[in-house]
Order: C-alpha cells, then sequence, then structure tokens
C-alpha cells in the first residue's frame, strides 16, 4: 500500500517537511485570476503542490483556485507550465497539508489497490453499443461501449490510447484511466446527467 507520509520525521514547520507526490486521477474544476472557470484532472500531487491538465495555460504566478472531487477546495500560485499541464504550489496551512496528506494516501491506495469506491456509480450497457472515440489530434476509432456510467466508460476498441490520454466518446469528454484485454476504461471530465445515461440504456 501507498503512503503519503513524511520521507523523515518531521522537526519542525510544515514548510521543513518532505511529503511524497503520488499519482492520482482526480477531477474537478479550477478558477482563474480572471474568474474563467476550466475542467481540470489532478495527475500528481503532494500536501505542497499538485499538477493539473487541463486545455488552457495560466500565467506563471497566477493565482489559482480549484474545486477537487473527494479533496474539496484547494489554492495556490503558478510555478511551472507544460504542454497542457501545469503545477501550482498550494498555499495552506498546517494542519490542511496534514489533512491533504491523509487524503492522499487514501487515494492512491484506492487506485492501486482498485478498490470498489471506483464504480461508486451505476453502470448500464447501452441499447446502442457502437460508437466512435477521438483524440485531440483528431485521430478517430470505432469503438463498442461495454458499459458506461455519469462518470465514466469501459469500451471495446483495438487501439489502446496511453494511460491519460483525454477522449472524446460521443460527447462526452473524459480520459483513459485503465487498460484491460479487450479494450479500454475511461473517466469523464465531468458528471454526465442521468438522463443522458438513460437514454442510451
Amino acid at each position: 500500500m501507498l503512503n503519503v507520509t513524511p520521507a523523515s520525521t518531521p522537526t519542525g514547520t510544515a514548510d521543513e517537511r518532505q511529503y511524497s507526490s503520488v499519482t492520482v486521477s482526480v477531477q474537478g474544476r479550477f478558477m482563474r485570476a480572471d474568474h474563467s472557470e476550466h475542467d481540470c484532472i489532478i495527475d500528481t500531487m503532494s500536501p505542497f503542490d499538485a499538477v493539473l491538465s487541463c486545455s488552457t495555460k495560466p500565467e506563471i504566478g497566477e493565482r489559482i483556485v480549484a474545486y477537487l472531487d473527494y479533496l474539496g477546495r484547494i489554492e495556490g500560485k503558478v510555478s511551472a507550465t507544460g504542454h497542457r499541464t501545469f503545477t501550482i504550489t498550494l498555499n495552506a496551512t498546517d494542519r490542511k497539508r496534514d489533512k491533504l496528506s491523509a487524503q492522499l494516501t487514501w487515494l492512491a491506495n484506492k487506485h492501486e489497490l482498485s478498490l470498489p469506491e471506483d464504480r461508486r456509480h451505476e453502470r448500464v450497457a447501452p441499447s446502442q453499443a457502437a460508437a466512435e472515440i477521438k483524440l485531440d489530434d483528431g485521430r478517430r476509432y470505432p469503438c463498442r461501449i461495454i458499459d458506461l456510467s455519469v462518470s465514466g466508460a469501459a469500451v471495446e476498441i483495438d487501439v489502446r490510447p496511453a494511460f491519460g490520454t483525454m477522449v472524446v466518446l460521443g460527447n462526452m469528454r473524459g480520459r483513459v484511466v485503465r487498460h484491460f484485454q479487450e479494450g479500454i476504461a475511461m473517466e469523464f471530465t465531468t458528471i454526465q446527467p442521468n438522463e443522458i445515461i438513460d437514454q442510451m440504456s
């Protein structure tokens, strides 16, 4: 099991502690300094910083406020940017960092062990299973939807986009979170309305 615990025994303030970053896949929304809001996914995170994937690119030093599944509200300033990603240095109290450490440990272990909470929404088999997966670079691939819920879908497909790749299934945008023998599992960037899932079942 993974642990997001200090690499050494804390001896001073929280800034002196050294925590490990862990790989997670947590959806959320964030607000930029101009108050525009955007969907995002946290790729890796520690109690001191977080790497966000999104379609917009904030400026270095820009203040970001994000609301994340499981983790709640975080805020910080952009310290680095990359291709479709950026890193924020978190502004948090010692108490908040301790809480984040516990939450990240739980998330990392849940992801590592594929605990049942991953299937937190009911899945249904669609009546019309034939569909298409589209990648950001425009490539399209026919696929068959095995099952889906308001938060994700399992898809039979011949190709295996890399873990973390953003894809679009119909009008539902998400990220590849798992490979299996027949295809891929994707997690939607936003919770889909129940009406949409009901129409497809």
